[in-house]
């Protein structure tokens, strides 16, 4: 009867561990179901409760016309950071993953097809977002791991995203005739880039405006808008083709003020 008893014992050790296997196989190449959307409990397989330590940031237009199509990222830094790993959902409209992002689309949300590694200390996901045909509002979710890839989940950290809302209208482009209520840059995105990226900005009302980039030590690399502008909201591309990877400022200038933005290349 012990014999018995001891077989039965190492069977459900046996199966649990292989159970814990595909769990662990299963994760790492990606889950859903994880954001804030859902209303989970995250990542908790790779710790019991989300960590500050991990910054999990979404970056992209806070505009879109409907049916209109943009790139947004997901940028993860902090924590062991040998690999991270993401779960992005959205309230409305098509989440697609880029070409080559390293994300693969799950029912309505995407995720990583494996850990991806870091890089310069961060990772990126590239994905799209396609607007919905009314306008409204849609808002991203997203969280991020950073594991430390020894074959176990200890030591591995994650944190959720703060959530992005995206005012989808009906109409797309510039729309200098627009009312616009506040004098406002943007972060760039994508953010980190290499070796585009653009750059929104907002003027309540019509005047000479200046956007320039500047770099780490303050000298001038790029002039972007030196013009008598319209009120109205504004996209402008950077390219950084001839600059070397490192911190970046860009400034808008006008009556209503100065406001200054940190982004960074990576090349």
């Amino acid at each position: 009867m012990e014999k018995v008893t001891n077989t039965k014992m190492n069977y459900t050790v046996l199966i649990l561990i292989l159970a814990a296997s595909f769990f662990a196989y299963a994760f790492s190449s990606g889950i859903t179901g994880r954001t804030l959307k859902s209303g989970t409990s995250g990542c908790e397989c790779h710790g019991a409760a989300p960590t500050t330590g991990v910054s999990v940031t979404i970056n992209g237009p806070d505009l879109l016309g409907i049916n209109e199509t943009a790139e947004y990222t997901v940028t993860i830094s902090g924590g062991p950071a040998a690999s991270g790993g993401t779960n992005i959902a959205s309230s409305g409209g098509t989440l697609n993953p880029s070409q080559g992002s390293g994300l693969q689309k799950i029912g309505a949300e995407l995720t990583h097809t494996s850990p991806k590694g870091f890089t310069s200390g961060s990772v990126t996901f590239k994905f799209n977002l396609t607007a919905p045909s009314a306008a409204g509002n849609v808002i991203l979710f997203a969280n991020g791991n950073s594991v430390n890839l020894n074959g176990q989940n200890s030591g591995d950290s994650w944190n959720f995203a703060q959530n992005k809302t995206i005012e989808i209208t009906t109409a797309t482009g510039v729309d200098e005739n627009a009312t616009v209520k506040s004098f406002r840059l943007e972060q760039n995105f994508p953010n980190p880039f290499n070796p585009t990226t653009n750059i929104n900005f907002s003027i309540p009302e019509s005047g000479n405006v200046k956007l320039v980039v500047y770099n780490s030590i303050g000298a001038e690399v790029a002039v972007l808008v030196n013009d008598y502008k319209s009120e109205g909201e504004y996209s402008y591309n950077f390219n950084g083709k001839n600059l070397t990877s490192g911190v970046y400022y860009y400034k808008l200038f006008s009556g209503n003020g100065v406001i200054t933005k940190k982004m960074l290349m990576i090349k």
